[in-house]
């Protein structure tokens, strides 16, 4: 007997961007590894991999937390 129950189901207008199928999934249906979200919008999931890349491009400039001369993680040879 399992402790505690596996939840299959997400509610109704939580939408999530599955990673490993690439596509937009009403409710996680795939483990968390695998998915962003949740979002509020089938658009806005379905935008899940602009948005990320939008966001890492704001972290790898951003100089509140970088100094201008020290290299970045995407800097390495």
């Amino acid at each position: 007997m399992a402790l505690f129950k596996k939840r299959t189901t997400g509610k109704p207008g939580e939408w999530y961007y599955c990673l490993k199928h690439q596509k937009v999934e009403e409710g996680p249906e795939c483990p968390a590894k695998n998915r962003f979200g949740p979002y509020t919008s089938r658009e806005e999931a379905a935008h899940a991999m602009d948005t990320a890349r939008e966001r890492n491009l704001q972290w790898d400039t951003d100089p509140q937390w970088h100094d201008k001369d020290a290299p970045g993680p995407r800097d390495t040879p």
